[in-house]
């Protein structure tokens, strides 16, 4: 078990990796999808605010910055001049199931409840950032995902209460991470082999 104070350095960790993310975002090496951005600053800030109304502590900190980190690529992504990801149909019915969600947890309003709603928003927000990291595996940043899991996987360890409220979200995290990962780095992979003349 880790001290609760390495939550600070997971936090760390997802804000540079948003931090790198953003810059990308201005230079156009990325493109974000702002319905997922959005709602995965949107998301995690209502978690938190539920976590602090659970007296979860530190772990929330790597909630707050997960919020955080989004807002800053969100901003990016309106300065920048490269543009970003198209939005379809298919990314604003995703973004209506998580506001959705959102919405439920603000009628229920009971901190138990909020973390795992903010937990389905969340992951209903991803939905549209998976489908173009499988479509379009360039358009996305790798390390932005490792660093967010390397900070999920920190807060996990530190955890001393396994009360759903104090590790369901760093938990899922985890989860949104490792798969958004696998999926972008089998994707090059694949496109790699795929451009490779034949011998």
């Amino acid at each position: 078990m880790l001290d609760g104070n390495w939550v600070i350095v997971s936090a760390a960790l997802g804000l540079l990796g948003s931090c790198r993310y953003a810059y990308a975002t201005m230079r156009g090496r990325v493109r974000p999808n702002r319905v997922t951005w959005f709602l995965w600053a949107a998301a995690p800030l209502i978690a938190f605010s539920a976590q602090l109304d659970a007296g979860v502590g530190t772990p929330a900190i790597l909630t707050l910055a997960s919020g955080t980190g989004p807002l800053i690529v969100v901003t990016a992504s309106f300065a920048s001049r490269h543009g970003t990801a198209k939005i379809t149909a298919f990314d604003l019915f995703c973004g209506a199931v998580s506001v959705v969600a959102l919405a439920v947890w603000l009628g229920l309003g009971a901190a138990s409840w909020a973390v795992l709603f903010a937990v389905a928003a969340d992951g209903a927000a991803a939905v549209p950032t998976i489908r173009k990291a499988w479509r379009d595996p360039s358009s996305e940043n790798a390390l932005f995902y490792v660093l967010v899991g390397i900070g999920a996987t920190i807060t996990l360890l530190t955890i001393t209460t396994w009360e759903p409220a104090s590790w369901l979200f760093a938990g899922y995290m985890l989860a949104i991470s490792l798969l958004l990962t696998t999926i972008i780095t089998a994707q090059r992979a694949a496109e790699r082999t795929e451009e490779r003349p034949a011998d």
